[in-house]
């Protein structure tokens, strides 16, 4: 962007009183956190703003190289190493859409039009999937919290991970996993290859007569028990990989857990405190996202995905044979039979809209990715600029199956949840720490609401002591 082209944007005799004007005619309310401004040129716009939202965090999204300085308090522009997607994830918490005001300048659209709009539709595609965060954290925040403890009392066998010299194929439950299981079954399996599989793909797996070496569920819904409940039918379940977060049955103390920590301070802290060998995996909201992130953390060799439709087939939603299936089965009648609750599933999940929010995600985060990734069958389609197989793609060709088995520890303390409790309530009272745990638990257990003390949360802790105690008589 040159200083001629950037002439275009604003006035030739007073840009500063332009950009007062603009400013002035926007309704813009003093508390607004996060304001995102859309080709701004030089910034004139910005002090205008800095006395409209005093406490604001500006934001500026350029549509070509950006002027040596700027005023915002954060800059992108093309050609950056991050995407513009990981970049407003790391400048915006998760879950702030309703605190975030968009400001375009519209005579940048005129000079930049393609560039502009892009930088319009990146923007709304992440308030939309922030916003989509921020119903869910609403609605399972405490229940997130509250299993995160829980868990920790179930937890008897520690898996201690180690990076695997042999290809990873992950396997998600979309309806295309039934071909791209022929080949896995046929192709893969004596090359050694790593499978690991989401909880809701093991019953189609083991019908399929595949045992995956690891399982990772991350769902923190009750439902997300009907999974695990296929995977635990085995006589030696292979190791689960779990967000501490997530829904476990209790019959999970006898199976060997990774435990995934979402990079919190309040998970970090705890698990750096008892001493649990771990992962700290971003939150992304579908298993099927954090499952590519510790594939890349477990393998150094190709990755390969199948399963992964992000969408239905028609009325089927999932492959088959699937946990929910039986639940449409049991409650399943002449006057609503089977076929047409699938129809009514299918039609709920395609209105949701959530299939459409993650596949948007994936199409500009894979290029971030520090390895091509590899395409099994039919995925959803963003995943078809992903290399196909080829030579190229499988180290293991042809080589003898490697160790694919990980170090089992023995967890020896008990109701390790009161002393997680223990500790989060004394870095409560941390000065370093306050702050950071108030914003983060408060949006975890208290949404929408203000932010509360570090007496009051420390209170919430002693009374999910209480209550644990009460419940282990």
């Amino acid at each position: 962007m040159n200083r001629d082209s950037l002439a275009l944007l604003h006035s030739k005799y007073n840009p500063e009183a332009e950009a007062d004007r603009y400013i002035a005619s926007l309704d813009i309310e003093a508390h607004t956190p996060y304001l995102i401004l859309i080709e701004p040129g030089l910034g004139y716009m910005i002090p205008p703003l800095r006395k409209k939202a005093i406490h604001a965090k500006i934001i500026a999204l350029h549509a070509a190289a950006c002027p040596q300085s700027s005023p915002a308090d954060a800059v992108w522009y093309p050609g950056m190493e991050k995407t513009l997607q990981n970049f407003l994830e790391d400048e915006i918490p998760q879950g702030e859409a309703k605190d975030i005001r968009m400001i375009e300048w519209r005579p940048a659209l005129g000079l930049f039009e393609r560039n502009y709009l892009y930088l319009i539709e990146e923007t709304s595609t992440f308030i939309k999937r922030s916003d989509a965060n921020a119903r869910t954290i609403k609605s399972f925040g405490p229940r997130w919290f509250k299993n995160f403890f829980a868990n920790l009392d179930i937890i008897t066998l520690l898996v201690k991970p180690r990076l695997l010299d042999a290809p990873l194929i992950i396997c998600g439950s979309g309806p295309s996993l039934e071909d791209a299981a022929l080949r896995i079954n046929k192709e893969h399996l004596d090359r050694g290859s790593f499978i690991l599989a989401a909880s809701s793909a093991v019953m189609a797996l083991d019908y399929r007569n595949i045992s995956p070496h690891m399982v990772i569920s991350s769902d923190g819904g009750g439902w997300a028990k009907l999974h695990l409940y296929e995977y635990l039918r085995g006589n030696h379940p292979c190791p689960l990989a779990a967000a501490m977060t997530a829904q476990l049955p209790s019959q999970c103390s006898g199976v060997p857990i990774l435990p995934l920590g979402d990079g919190s301070l309040w998970q970090t802290l705890i698990l750096g405190s008892l001493g649990l060998p771990h992962m700290q995996l971003p939150q992304r909201g579908t298993v099927t996202a954090t499952a590519l992130d510790l594939a890349f953390a477990l393998s150094n060799d190709s990755i390969y995905i199948a399963g992964m439709d992000l969408g239905s087939h028609d009325i089927k939603t999932h492959t088959r044979p699937y946990s929910f299936d039986r639940l449409l089965d049991e409650t399943s009648n002449r006057f609503s039979p089977f076929y047409s609750q699938g129809f009514h599933r299918s039609t709920q999940l395609k209105e949701g809209g959530s299939y459409a929010i993650y596949a948007s995600w994936f199409e500009k985060q894979l290029h971030s990715y520090p390895r091509p990734i590899y395409s099994l069958g039919r995925n959803n389609r963003v995943f078809e600029k992903t290399p196909r197989e080829s030579s190229l793609g499988m180290k293991g060709r042809g080589e003898a199956a490697k160790d694919l088995s990980f170090d089992i520890i023995k967890q020896k303390e008990e109701k390790l949840s009161e002393k997680a409790l223990a500790v989060l309530s004394s870095a409560l009272s941390m000065p370093s720490h306050t702050e950071i745990l108030r914003k983060e638990l408060g949006e975890l257990l208290f949404y929408g609401q203000s932010c509360p003390s570090a007496d009051v949360l420390a209170q919430y802790c002693g009374d999910l002591i209480f209550s644990r105690r009460k419940a282990h008589g």
